[in-house]
C-alpha cells in the first residue's frame, strides 16, 4: 500500500515538473517571437538596399528636382572615385586598338579620366595579345616593370591598380592571378562592360576577374572613343570571334564564337567618324568577309555565293540576312570622300560580287589582304585552312582579272608542325609567284588549347624556324621591291597622314594600295588661288613617284586632289 502511494506521488511530481518546463519553453518562445517582430519592425523602418546602390545613374529632370536633399541615394549620380585616372597600353593587332576604344568609352561614361602617362595613373590597363609566345613574353616583362612601379608608388599618390585585358587575360587567367600578384584586374574580350565593377572591387584590395566569353556580345551599343592621336583614319569593328578553328590558332578560344554586329550600328559609327573628318575607315574583324547580320529585316542587294570556288569550311555558313557585300555597299555610300578598307578576311569568303563592288566603287581601296599561311597544300591541310595551293592561286588570278592593278598582302607562318624543307620551298615559290605588296611573316609558336597543341608535334627546331623565316623575309622584300619599282613614273593619289618619322622636312601618307609614299613638304604655285598650295594631314594629294624601295615610294608633290575626281591613276 505504501509503495502505491509513493508511486502516485512520484507521478504527480513528474507531471508538475513537465508542466513547469513546458510553460518555460512557451514563455521563451513568446519572448523570442517578440524580439524577432521588434527586429523586423526596426529593419522595415530603416534604409533598404536600393538606398545604398545606384547601378544605373539616370540624370533627373531639372524641373522635377527642387533641392539636392530630395535625392535619397548615398552614392550620387556622379560618384567620387578613388582610382579615377586610367592609362591604357595596347599591344598586338588592330582589333586590340578597337577594344581599347570600347573599354575607354565604357570607363569614360563611369566618370574615369584618361591620362597620357603611366606615372599619372591610378589604374594601368594593358590590352594584350596572345597570338604568339613573343607577344605574351612582352607582357610578362612589362608586368615586372609595373610591379616595381607599384611597389615604389608614393603614399601621396595612393595605391596603383594594374589590369590585364583581352586575349592573354582570357587564355592565362589562372596562371596570371597566381604568378603575378601585382595584377589586380583581369577582363576578357567580352567583359569590358564589367570594368567599372572590377575596378571598384580592386579598390578594396581584392583581385577581380571576369573572363566569361559571350555568344552574342558585339558592343553594338557602345560608341568607341578614339584613343589614337591620328584623326585621319579609324578602325570600325564589324564582328567578333571566329568559327574557322584553324589548328594553329588561339583566337576561337580567346575571343569566342563568330558573331556579327548589326548593320545599323556600324553605319551609325561610320557616319559619326565622317562628321568628325575621318578620311579612311578600316572594317575590322577576325574574318570580316563571313559577316552576316541575320537580324536585318531588309533583303540583301545581291545574291552572295556561300564559298569561293575550291574552298571548304568545317562549319555551315549562315543563310539569309545581310552579307559582307551588302555591308560594304552601304558603308561606301556614306561619304564618297572616305576611303574604305577591310581586314582580315579568309580566302574562302570571296564571291565575285565582292570583287565587282570593289572594282566599281571608287572609294573602296583596290587593296585586298588574303592570308595564305603556307604555299604547301600538305601543310595547308594540316592547318585546316580549307583550300589547296592551287585553289589559292586561282583566287589570286580571279582577283586580278576583276580588279586590274589590285594590291595584295598576306600572312605566312613558317615552321608549322612537321613542315619539311620541300614545304618551305613551296612557300617561297608562292611568294615569288604572287608578288605581294606587303606581308606579315612569323615563325610558328604553339598555343595551348589549339588542335595542334593536343594532336600534333612541334618538331621543327627553333634554329630551323629562324633560318626559314629569314629566307621568307628576303624573298618577300625582293618581290616587293619589284612591285614598287613598277610604280616609278606613275602619279599616285595619296592620303596625307603627317610628318615623316625620318625627316621633318618630308610628309608621308598612303596610296590606294596601302603603300607608304614620302614626298618633300613644300608649297607649289596655284593657278586658281592667290596663295600657294601646301599639303596638310587629311588632304588627298597627287604625287609623281620618282623612286622606290621594298617598303615605300618617294615622289614629288603635284597638288591637291579628291577621291571623286581622281579615282584612277596614270
Amino acid at each position: 500500500m505504501e509503495s502505491m502511494k509513493l508511486s502516485r506521488l512520484l507521478c504527480r511530481a513528474k507531471l508538475w515538473f513537465s508542466c513547469r518546463s513546458l510553460s518555460s519553453s512557451i514563455a521563451r518562445s513568446q519572448r523570442a517571437t517578440a524580439r524577432k517582430e521588434e527586429f523586423r519592425s526596426r529593419v522595415a523602418a530603416g534604409p533598404h538596399l536600393k538606398d545604398f546602390v545606384n547601378p544605373v545613374p539616370v540624370a533627373p529632370d531639372p524641373s522635377s528636382v527642387e533641392d539636392d536633399d530630395d535625392l535619397p541615394h548615398y552614392i550620387t549620380d556622379s560618384p567620387s572615385l578613388i582610382y579615377n585616372k586610367v592609362y591604357f597600353e595596347t599591344y598586338g593587332c588592330q582589333m586590340n586598338v578597337n577594344d581599347t576604344e570600347i573599354a575607354w568609352s565604357i570607363l569614360q561614361k563611369s566618370g574615369y579620366i584618361r591620362v597620357n602617362s603611366a606615372t599619372e595613373a591610378d589604374a594601368i590597363l594593358l590590352v594584350t595579345c596572345s597570338i604568339r609566345e613573343k607577344a605574351e613574353q612582352t607582357i610578362w616583362n612589362r608586368l615586372k616593370q609595373l610591379a616595381f612601379m607599384k611597389q615604389k608608388r608614393g603614399k601621396s599618390q595612393g595605391p596603383l591598380k594594374i589590369g590585364l585585358l583581352g586575349c592573354m587575360a582570357e587564355r592565362l587567367k589562372e596562371e596570371i592571378l597566381q604568378r603575378e600578384k601585382a595584377v589586380d584586374i583581369l577582363a576578357g574580350p567580352d567583359a569590358y562592360r564589367d570594368l567599372p565593377r572590377l575596378l571598384s572591387v580592386a579598390e578594396s584590395g581584392q583581385q577581380a576577374a571576369n573572363v566569361l566569353l559571350s555568344l552574342d556580345e558585339t558592343y553594338a551599343d557602345v560608341m568607341p572613343v578614339q584613343t589614337s592621336s591620328n584623326s585621319i583614319s579609324s578602325f570600325v569593328s564589324i564582328m567578333r570571334g571566329c568559327n574557322n578553328m584553324c589548328t594553329y590558332c588561339i583566337v576561337p578560344f580567346t575571343r569566342g564564337r563568330e558573331r556579327s554586329r548589326p548593320v545599323h550600328s556600324i553605319l551609325e559609327e561610320v557616319r559619326m567618324l565622317s562628321s568628325q573628318g575621318v578620311k579612311e575607315v578600316t572594317l575590322l574583324g577576325q574574318n570580316v568577309n563571313s559577316y552576316c547580320d541575320t537580324s536585318a529585316v531588309q533583303f540583301p542587294t545581291t545574291e552572295t555565293s556561300p564559298l569561293s570556288r575550291g574552298f571548304s569550311t568545317i562549319y555551315k555558313p549562315r543563310q539569309g540576312g545581310l552579307h559582307f557585300v551588302d555591308l560594304l555597299d552601304q558603308v561606301s555610300r556614306i561619304d564618297p570622300e572616305m576611303r574604305i578598307r577591310f581586314t582580315s578576311p579568309h580566302p574562302k569568303d570571296f564571291p565575285d560580287e565582292v570583287l565587282h563592288l570593289i572594282r566599281e566603287r571608287h572609294n573602296i581601296c583596290k587593296q585586298i589582304h588574303i592570308p595564305a599561311q603556307s604555299g604547301s597544300s600538305r601543310v595547308l591541310e594540316a592547318m585546316r585552312r580549307g583550300y589547296t595551293r592551287e585553289a589559292y592561286i586561282d583566287l589570286v588570278q580571279n582577283m586580278r582579272e576583276h580588279i586590274p592593278g589590285v594590291s595584295l598582302s598576306s600572312d605566312f607562318i613558317t615552321g608549322f608542325c612537321q613542315e619539311t624543307e620541300e614545304d618551305h620551298q613551296q612557300t617561297l615559290s608562292l611568294l615569288r609567284e604572287v608578288s605581294y605588296n606587303a606581308a606579315f611573316l612569323f615563325a610558328y609558336s604553339m598555343r595551348k588549347k589549339t588542335k595542334a597543341f593536343h594532336r600534333m608535334n612541334d618538331n621543327v627546331p627553333p634554329e630551323v624556324k629562324k633560318r626559314r623565316l629569314e629566307e621568307l623575309i628576303a624573298v618577300f622584300r625582293e618581290e616587293a621591291e619589284k612591285v614598287n619599282q613598277r610604280a616609278v613614273g606613275s602619279t599616285q593619289l595619296v592620303l596625307v597622314e603627317g610628318v615623316s618619322k625620318r625627316s621633318s622636312s618630308d610628309l608621308c601618307g598612303r596610296n590606294d594600295g596601302n603603300t607608304k609614299v614620302v614626298f618633300h613638304d613644300h608649297s607649289i604655285a596655284s593657278n586658281s588661288l592667290e596663295n600657294d598650295v601646301r599639303a596638310r594631314p587629311g588632304d588627298y594629294v597627287l604625287v609623281k613617284i620618282i623612286s622606290s624601295s621594298s617598303q615605300s615610294l618617294r615622289g614629288r608633290f603635284l597638288g591637291l586632289a579628291n577621291l571623286q575626281s581622281s579615282p584612277a591613276y596614270s
